[in-house]
């Protein structure tokens, strides 16, 4: 349990991603959250874990439609782990091989809770109806994406290559070979529970089932994102834990151990480099490998000359935006410009666009200095992400006084 703690606070993909507000990270927890309460559940036959993982269920629900590829890959591991048991069942039960034993009533309970917490989010908290209903039709449009409609669609290695060997260009070499190393190791426990006696087999086993299983169904899906990825890596990470104690466990001698402690610490040492140079040293990177569709860092250029820009108005309470860019696309900025209430966001350039700041997409080709007469400048060019631009306007008076704080 400490070894998985530490590898996944110092796991490339997991910081990375655990600085973004991105749906896989929520949905890694919730899930780490059902599975951990439901084996509680099964320890203490404790109707209260009931309640937990029915909530950890239904969060899972409220946060990604993805949510059922895990539900598929838990089914499997535990189908496999129950056949497995009920071969054993003329043994004695040890810590590693146990009985499933479960009450009904306390899986109804369960359901229950998960239901009530899902229609809560998915009802926005009982304003929006329609929510539930949308919970399930949106997989229609998510089968067509999953199936190759769509602009996100990459060769099954995908997510391997991210793992095993990344290079894009003259760029360096990204590896999380050290993550797999350790993964391998707790497989090997999961086939193996007598290089680890005082692991609970049942339990090793399912986890190495259902990380294998969901990273394959991720693969087989055409549809690929970076941050897909967290589902099962987490599942991974979870049996690098079992192999960094399964590895400690069979080091018979001094030596054996000194060695291992070695190798362990040089497997753990390049895992945190990756991590700081990922999340860190080059987290806008086009070479890094979870970098995609990734806002740009001039973006935060255009933010500061707004902000300034904001704070030069002489008259602010008339202070207004006005964004637009093609098919909507203007997302971060309406985080950064959340604080601004006089803003105007438009998938197109509206019949009056002018406002004492414009942001707008240069696929426009708007020309607003030249179609107001010079009464708004064009002031910047600014890169939001990968191939797409927006041009500042600002008008006149107010550059001015902008101009008159300068240095």
């Amino acid at each position: 349990t400490v070894s998985a703690a530490l590898v996944t606070a110092i796991s490339p993909a997991l910081v990375f991603y655990g600085r973004y507000y991105i749906h896989e990270t929520l949905l890694v927890f919730f899930t780490l959250a059902f599975l951990g309460a439901c084996w509680r559940y099964l320890q203490t036959r404790r109707w209260g874990w009931a309640v937990g993982a029915g909530a950890a269920f239904g969060l899972m629900h409220a946060t990604k439609e993805t949510f059922v590829l895990e539900l598929f890959a838990m089914a499997v591991a535990l189908a496999i782990v129950i056949v497995t048991a009920h071969k054993r069942r003329n043994a004695p039960e040890s810590p590693g091989h146990r009985a499933i034993r479960i009450r009904w009533s306390d899986v109804g309970i369960g359901l229950v809770v998960a239901i009530v917490v899902s229609v809560v989010f998915y009802t926005s908290f009982f304003q929006y109806w329609r929510g539930p209903v949308d919970s399930v039709l949106t997989y229609f449009p998510w089968l067509r994406r999953a199936g190759g409609a769509s602009p996100h669609i990459h060769p099954w290695w995908f997510y391997l290559e991210r793992l095993a060997f990344f290079k894009r260009q003259s760029g360096p070499v990204w590896s999380e070979a050290s993550l797999l190393v350790l993964t391998i190791a707790g497989i090997g426990v999961a086939i193996r529970p007598g290089l680890l006696p005082s692991a609970n087999a049942q339990l090793v086993r399912f986890i190495a089932i259902y990380s294998i299983v969901l990273a394959g169904v991720y693969s087989a899906i055409s549809y690929k994102t970076p941050w897909c990825i967290l589902g099962f890596y987490h599942g991974f990470v979870l049996l690098a834990g079992v192999g960094v104690a399964g590895l400690l466990a069979n080091c018979r001698t001094n030596l054996a151990r000194g060695v291992c402690v070695a190798l362990l610490a040089a497997l753990l040492g390049h895992l945190g480099f990756q991590t700081w140079r990922t999340a860190y040293a080059q987290p806008a990177d086009r070479r890094n490998p979870y970098v995609y569709a990734h806002s740009s860092m001039d973006l935060l250029r255009l933010v500061d000359k707004v902000n300034a820009i904001a704070r030069a108005d002489p008259n602010p309470d008339r202070f207004a935006i006005q964004i637009m860019a093609p098919g909507g696309d203007y997302w971060p900025l309406p985080w950064y410009f959340r604080k601004y209430r006089h803003t105007g966001w438009w998938s197109e350039i509206p019949e009056n666009p002018y406002a004492p700041v414009m942001v707008v997409g240069a696929k426009f080709h708007a020309d607003l200095d030249e179609k107001s007469e010079k009464r708004w400048l064009m002031v910047g060019f600014f890169e939001s992400r990968p191939g797409v631009f927006f041009e500042l306007y600002v008008e006149l008076e107010l550059w001015k006084k902008y101009v008159e704080t300068l240095p």
